[in-house]
């Protein structure tokens, strides 16, 4: 078993994970920019049952996903704001990490075979994808389920170039 904690900046709501992630995807899309204040989001996806609450009860806000019109659960700290996990009406069962909760947010890898860049038609045009790893231009899945076209660069690309 492979146990990792993490939590929110004050401390009263915290998690662990107790496998490998499933995945990991790095998503690019809008709703994970606004939600990071970032360029994109780190996110390991875990089974429900490998994640556990240690400490504190979070807040959620339901959002409507644009891209599959159902909701994405935002788990957060009602003191510090925290966002800590997003759960799934369209994906039941799976629940992702903001990567950067982690006490070690590095502890996992980022390799081809289990990893992903999604929604690279909306990611910032100076974004280098690293050489490798699958990528799409919105989601890996489409709402009737197919799979969507990847690409895989052989060398590092920037976006817009």
């Amino acid at each position: 078993m492979t146990r990792n904690e993490g939590g929110c900046l004050c401390g009263r709501v915290r998690f662990a994970t107790l496998d490998q992630p499933k995945r990991v995807t790095v998503c690019h899309c809008r709703f994970c920019q606004k939600a990071t204040g970032s360029a994109y989001m780190v996110e390991p996806i875990f089974d429900d049952r490998d994640f556990v609450t240690v400490k504190g009860t979070p807040k959620i806000f339901d959002q409507i996903s644009e891209g599959s019109g159902q909701v994405v659960h935002v788990h957060f700290c009602s003191d510090c704001g925290t966002k800590l996990w997003l759960s799934f009406e369209r994906f039941p069962g799976a629940v992702g990490i903001y990567a950067g909760t982690f006490d070690d947010p590095c502890w996992f890898p980022i390799d081809p075979a289990a990893s992903k860049h999604i929604f690279l038609g909306v990611a910032r045009s100076d974004t280098v994808i690293p050489a490798g790893l699958p990528t799409f231009v919105e989601h890996a899945v489409a709402n009737d389920g197919m799979a969507q076209e990847e690409t895989v660069y052989a060398m590092h690309h920037k976006i817009g170039s």
